[in-house]
């Protein structure tokens, strides 16, 4: 694997893991919202399921954490990008023939979040 098609991976599995945390905190607060409405459609006190409901909450404060943590390491790996040169980057690697440079387009960065 040469360079290009390292970085294309690892930001590919950066993009994938950033959308697995919002996909897992959007889930956490469907599931609250599900509790409230049950509880809600049930007529039953609020004191019925609430350390459940709290405990969801927890999860999504914790994913919220994890979420700031990717961010950050998405900062980090911009950075460590830039400094090692990697400014401007190939793409449509799968598709050249075998030994053929890729050719770049442009500068990018790595933005999704």
């Amino acid at each position: 694997m040469d360079k290009a098609q390292v970085i294309a991976s690892v930001a590919g599995d950066l993009n994938a893991t950033e959308q697995s945390v919002d996909e897992a905190i959007t889930r956490a607060t469907t599931l609250v919202q599900s509790m409230i409405g049950g509880r809600a459609a049930m007529n039953v006190s609020p004191v019925v399921g609430a350390e459940a409901q709290a405990k969801a909450m927890e999860a999504i404060a914790a994913l919220a954490a994890a979420r700031q943590a990717m961010v950050a390491c998405h900062e980090e790996l911009a950075k460590d990008h830039r400094r090692m040169g990697y400014g401007v980057y190939a793409q449509g690697l799968d598709k050249l023939p075998e030994g053929e440079k890729p050719k770049t387009i442009g500068e990018h960065r790595l933005r999704a979040v």
